[in-house]
């Protein structure tokens, strides 16, 4: 990916946020794959015609296979701000999954306990506390359907490992083309479809309240088919 393509949607001296685009990591990897924070390094180094390499800061991380609102710091004190209010949630996130089973409700509540295998990425849900699981928590409400899919509207309460995709997976609704979590067969590009929709938060420097949207892959007929850019 170059920087020219870089769909940025919002920025200021302290901040930014970028539209990650499916099957880009957000931090390159050993096997030297190139990630959206050296992307967005480059986009600031010819923006300001730096002669060194950029600062940018990470304060989170979405998954590869998803896409939407990836929140950078331009500079080490609204990074250590950011990393804070990450902490203590003060950063409201919301995320569009689209399933293919009808959940049990059209909104609800759910409390699951997860539990990381970090040798193989993974995490497994339970109904119960079992040792070394965290307990995670998240609302979902069904905004629309269509043919076999059907749009959720999620709010996280924490922000545990593969969260949202396993405990969809454990209401007996994985997300489209989420093999890894009981999706019958994986898309084409290799993504799942689970969009980091939108982010509230009060500005780390200012304290205005910031809201900022990120549109779905339209290029992609299953989000196109909801119509919600």
């Amino acid at each position: 990916m170059h920087y020219t393509n870089l769909e940025i949607l919002y920025e200021d001296n302290h901040i930014m946020a970028v539209n990650k685009p499916v099957g880009m990591m957000v931090q390159s990897d050993k096997a030297g794959n190139k990630g959206l924070e050296e992307v967005v390094k480059e986009y600031l180094r010819v923006k300001y015609n730096k002669k060194g390499e950029a600062f940018i800061g990470v304060p989170h991380r979405i998954d590869r296979p998803v896409s939407g609102i990836v929140l950078f710091a331009k500079r080490s004190k609204p990074l250590k701000i950011l990393n804070e209010m990450f902490r203590e949630k003060q950063i409201k996130k919301t995320y569009w999954a689209v399933v293919g089973n009808m959940p049990p409700n059209t909104s609800g509540h759910l409390v699951n306990w997860l539990k990381k295998n970090e040798q193989k990425n993974i995490s497994t849900g339970y109904d119960h506390e079992v040792k070394g699981s965290s307990k995670c928590e998240l609302d979902y409400q069904m905004l629309k359907s269509i043919d076999n899919y059907h749009l959720l509207e999620i709010n996280p309460h924490t922000g545990r490992h593969h969260q949202i995709r396993v405990q969809l997976s454990k209401m007996g609704c994985p997300i489209k083309g989420d093999v890894k979590y009981g999706a019958r067969r994986g898309n084409k590009d290799g993504s799942i479809h689970l969009h980091a929709r939108k982010v509230e938060f009060p500005h780390p420097m200012t304290k205005e309240l910031i809201s900022i949207t990120a549109p779905v892959p339209m290029g992609d007929p299953v989000w196109k088919a909801f119509g919600e850019k």
